[in-house]
């Protein structure tokens, strides 16, 4: 009868050993490795309010339900084209995801680049899409009775907006459709 397995700390130095291995390859490795890929050829670095805008979207959440990589599958071509390491080559750390609840973003700026449908849907996503189940993030909005010259309102549909008030988007919500509105694929070009 083999002892060595019936003594706890045999099990906890082989599950730490198991762990640890799989924490360097499935989340260390890949991560070298996409960082010290060469950006696609067209690619460009955020700028300071999209990085602003990335935090936010990070700080909220966001990832959880939202992916960040098209896989080479047909149901994914929708989202855009398949994505490749140079992709991410300023996105360290990646916003991957591991599955989605909510549609794939990486393209999005292209697939949806209307920044006042990026407002309306953060305010109250139902406004646009009745089916989603997106938490509404009103917090990144200000309801004001009027709004100030410099003040970017949002046209929130009829039966969506507040009683008495405008919306008013807040800097954080400016940095976040900022950020959304980059996420755009670079074309690749054709393998020769």
């Amino acid at each position: 009868m083999n002892r060595g397995m019936n003594n706890p700390w045999s099990i906890v130095a082989v599950s730490a050993l198991v762990y640890g291995t799989l924490a360097v390859a499935t989340g260390i490795i890949p991560g070298i490795t996409l960082s010290a890929s060469k950006p696609t050829p067209g690619l460009r670095p955020l700028n300071a309010q999209e990085a602003r805008g990335r935090n936010v979207y990070v700080s909220e959440g966001c990832a959880y339900c939202h992916s960040q990589v098209v896989r080479p599958l047909q149901q994914d071509l929708v989202f855009g084209r398949p994505s490749v390491a140079g992709d991410y080559a300023y996105s360290t750390p990646e916003l991957l995801s591991d599955h989605r609840n909510g549609p794939d973003l990486t393209n999005i700026g292209n697939r949806q680049p209307s920044a006042a449908w990026q407002y309306i849907h953060l305010w109250d996503p139902r406004a646009l899409v009745s089916q989603s189940i997106m938490p509404r993030y009103t917090w990144l909005f200000k309801v004001q009775p009027h709004a100030a010259p410099a003040d970017v309102v949002i046209a929130v549909p009829p039966g969506f907006g507040p009683p008495g008030g405008v919306v008013i988007a807040t800097r954080q919500a400016q940095d976040l459709v900022a950020y959304l509105e980059a996420l755009k694929q670079v074309p690749l070009k054709a393998q020769r």
